[in-house]
């Protein structure tokens, strides 16, 4: 620790981990004094320099704490007894032996690498679990949609599968009126099974509809006697035992085939795609039996490969209106389910789809313990198991489609959300084109492989002083119970394991604490707290890895000082919270405030959740701000908490919050995206970045606010999901005098550009690929701009520089006054 802070950044560059508060207040009560979350965003596959982590995974088994209630893995945190060689675990303080191979050669010169200081976060290859194998890919696509946009779709799952190693397992499900599941292995001609789409079909029936049942490899009548040898010869050797096929291998063969064997055949079917040929009537919608394809698809993976990583890469362009997760019916008289709709439970079709997909999401989960059972002799099947095929979900249609009913299909699985206008759009076209990325050839054992990882699980140790209540993001509970389990639940709580299913270097996880000691106990001086993450994942070579990262942090005992002494104001001084106040990480608890916020609205009115939102933050200005009672003018916040309340105010106008001029898929698509992301993404999503072009100098950072609306500038916005070129009124009518074609006015042409060329680089770099919008001052387009926009100047207002924004909210100077008013009363 810093005498006048820490550096909140520099645990995320070497840990991948922000948390909230640096040093922790060391009883329960004072814990519940500061507001702010005490919490940790941890993202579990971040990329980590050399001089954090090792270089490339330990290729053996972790060494773990003998207490059976611990079970912690050794770290550079455990005190070593190198004469006896024992280590003391420092989450039980139980004392354990090191290994033999360890015990041999280890010395305070020659350090495993797991104890090393600096590499507190070290990743282990799993030698003791088999190789699974490369990952398997279903491609499930919507074929209603017009042909344009077939011909888009077919196009770039084409270039898709070029992105593919070509021992990836790959196969195609259509659907429409039915599902079509074309078999890949067949030669000669394009065959496919064809299931009706208007009902639900588990992995049995889909084995028999398929034809892959049991079958005898050599067929030999029951009974039939064994033919005599010659005479002198000796006795004939029983016919051998009849061999059988299971399912598994049958689909192998002949509906998910390797890339190298099947792409051509695949690119075949791709080109000859036409829309579904079964008839509608102008008063009726196009039957799209979504749930049902998904059901086949995933039924297809649980019998083929239900231990190896899987996506079903789900291509929809409409609402599902037939069979199974059905959310609207074909009866064009009948809407699409609103927000309204859903406060009022008026719609009838929500909550029987929402069920049906979170059956999907539990049958995997149950086909994952089933697998585990089978292959353990003598052992039962885990109750809860993480996921090993993940479910993505590409939507690009100007109507919804059903994003809010599968969300937690996807959320389970850890799948992806893109969502689109059009198939020819570059949000998806590039988005699909990503999900594909590998690592650079150049990185030590893992160089060329694919980023992706599946069958993700992450268990969290901590030290006697500390509890999880929960965590928030794209995890399922796995039901764990432990000492170290608050009985407080936020979000997914009640464990201190979760299942993640697929996970990439941007999944990112928010876990809340809460520290467990007493109000009168305190805590020895230079006592610590220690919290490991587990994640135990399948990567996409087909090895099994367990990435260990351990944490170590102070407490600080807020005792209130022994002789009375007074503020200015007459008020008795309390307990000494610089130390806390200095380890305050304003990004990171704004971030996890966001996420709880976004929790609660699926139980509670928004409305009740912006209130709670208030709250807090005038309770933790009264906390942490220095102030005179009573005197508004007097409040000051430290550089630890001065952008935290423009945080909030940004976040109670975001998308998040309001659902104003959003559907139920999009705010349902922009909440999830928020609930995946690291840090640095999730604050432009609550408060976008704003730079300014000029001729007045290089490109600069501007307020977020109406008087940055100038007519001779150029403003780029970026809010993740939108990148936003806006020219002002000067700017626009010199563009469209094309001055910028003339030599003379060059500085005017790189004026044009430059803002063109950094909104490139934010998109290259990001996923979803956000949607890029040219736009002028006064034209349609500029709407994407004003709305994010502080409204200092609007229409209520009198004067002001720059453009007012015609908007009923507050603006942030009326919102602070407002704020600083409420803080400090007494």
């Amino acid at each position: 620790m810093q005498d006048q802070g820490w550096d909140v950044t520099a645990l995320e560059a070497s840990h991948g981990v922000r948390l909230s508060f640096h040093t922790w207040p060391s009883s329960r009560l004072e814990a519940t004094r500061i507001i702010a979350p005490i919490g940790a965003l941890y993202t579990p596959l971040a990329k980590l320099p050399q001089s954090s982590a090792p270089p490339t995974a330990l290729p053996y088994e972790p060494v773990r704490c003998s207490s059976v209630s611990c079970n912690a893995v050794l770290n550079p945190y455990c005190q070593v007894d190198f004469r006896s060689k024992l280590w003391v675990c420092p989450f039980c303080a139980s004392r354990n032996h090191f290994p033999p191979h360890y015990a041999e050669n280890i010395s305070e010169q020659n350090l495993p690498a797991e104890l090393i200081p600096q590499f507190t976060t070290v990743e282990y290859e799993l030698p003791s679990i088999p190789d699974a194998g490369p990952p398997a890919f279903i491609f499930v696509v919507d074929i209603c949609s017009h042909e344009e946009e077939l011909t888009e779709l077919a196009d770039s799952i084409s270039q898709a599968l070029n992105l593919l190693p070509e021992d990836c397992l790959v196969g195609l499900v259509t659907f429409g009126t039915n599902v079509q599941v074309h078999e890949l292995g067949f030669e000669g001609m394009q065959k496919n099974y064809v299931l009706r789409g208007n009902k639900e079909y588990a992995p049995g029936k889909v084995q028999e509809m398929l034809g892959c049942g049991l079958k005898h490899a050599a067929r030999q009548p029951q009974g039939a006697a064994v033919p005599p040898g010659p005479p002198g010869s000796a006795p004939a050797a029983p016919a051998p035992a009849p061999q059988y096929e299971g399912p598994g291998a049958e689909i192998l063969s002949r509906f998910l085939l390797p890339v190298a064997e099947c792409s051509l055949t695949l690119e075949s079917i791709l080109e000859d795609l036409r829309k579904d040929p079964w008839p509608v009537p102008s008063d009726r919608r196009t039957a799209r039996c979504t749930g049902c394809a998904l059901s086949v698809a995933t039924s297809i993976l649980d019998l083929a490969c239900p231990r190896r990583g899987a996506r079903v890469m789900l291509f929809t362009g409409g609402p599902c209106t037939s069979g199974p997760g059905a959310i609207v019916s074909r009866n064009k008289t009948c809407d699409l389910r609103s927000h309204a709709d859903l406060a009022k439970g008026a719609e009838v079709m929500h909550k029987p789809a929402c069920e049906y997909y979170a059956k999907l999401a539990h049958r995997q989960r149950g086909a994952v313990a089933s697998g585990k059972a089978s292959s353990n002799k003598g052992g039962g099947a885990m109750k809860n198991s993480t996921p090993m095929h993940v479910v993505d979900v590409f939507a690009c249609s100007l109507d919804q489609v059903g994003m809010l009913e599968m969300q937690q299909l996807v959320e389970a699985t850890g799948g992806l959300m893109v969502l689109g206008d059009s198939f020819g759009q570059s949000v998806f076209k590039e988005s699909l084109m990503r999900v594909f990325k590998r690592f650079p050839d150049d990185i030590p054992q893992d160089g060329g492989k694919m980023v992706m990882a599946f069958g993700a699980s992450m268990e969290i140790l901590t030290s006697r002083e500390c509890k999880i209540q929960g965590a928030i993001g794209p995890v399922t509970s796995l039901n764990k119970n432990g000492g170290n389990v608050s009985e407080v639940v936020i979000g997914k709580g009640g464990t201190n394991a979760w299942g993640m299913g697929g996970i990439d270097p941007a999944t990112t996880v928010a876990v809340y604490f809460e520290v467990a000691v007493p109000a009168n106990t305190a805590l020895p001086e230079g006592k610590r707290r220690y919290i490991q993450f587990l994640t135990k994942y399948l990567h996409s070579s087909g090895k099994t890895r367990m990435r260990s990262t351990t944490l170590c942090g102070p407490w600080h005992n807020m005792n209130p000082p022994k002789t009375p002494q007074m503020q200015q104001n007459g008020q008795p001084v309390g307990p000494d919270i610089s130390p806390i106040k200095f380890g305050f990480d304003q990004e990171a608890a704004a971030v996890l405030s966001a996420r709880l916020a976004v929790y609660r609205t699926e139980e509670e009115d928004v409305t009740d959740v912006m209130r709670w939102v208030d709250r807090s933050l005038i309770r933790l200005c009264n906390k942490f701000a220095d102030y005179v009672i009573d005197d508004p003018a007097s409040f000051r916040l430290s550089p630890q908490f001065s952008l935290f309340p423009q945080f909030m105010f940004h976040l109670r106008r975001s998308q998040f919050l309001q659902l104003f001029n959003s559907s139920p898929d999009e705010a349902c698509y922009y909440r999830y995206v928020l609930n995946r992301e690291n840090t640095t993404n999730s604050l432009v999503m609550i408060q976008p970045t704003l730079l300014s072009y000029s001729f007045d100098g290089p490109p600069q950072p501007a307020l977020l606010d109406s008087v940055s609306v100038q007519p001779n500038t150029i403003l780029l916005l970026d809010t993740f999901f939108h990148v936003v070129v806006f020219h002002g009124e000067t700017t626009a009518a010199w563009r469209e005098a094309k001055y910028h074609e003339q030599e003379e006015h060059a500085a005017f042409r790189n004026l044009l550009e430059a803002p063109q060329s950094d909104a490139q680089m934010i998109m290259d770099s990001r996923f979803p690929v956000p949607r890029y919008i040219v736009c002028d001052q006064h034209k349609s387009e500029a709407r994407f701009l004003m709305a994010k926009l502080n409204p200092s100047v609007s229409h209520n207002s009198e004067g002001g520089a720059g453009t007012a924004v015609f908007t009923d909210d507050v603006s942030l100077r009326v919102f602070m006054e407002h704020l600083m008013k409420l803080a400090v009363q007494e």
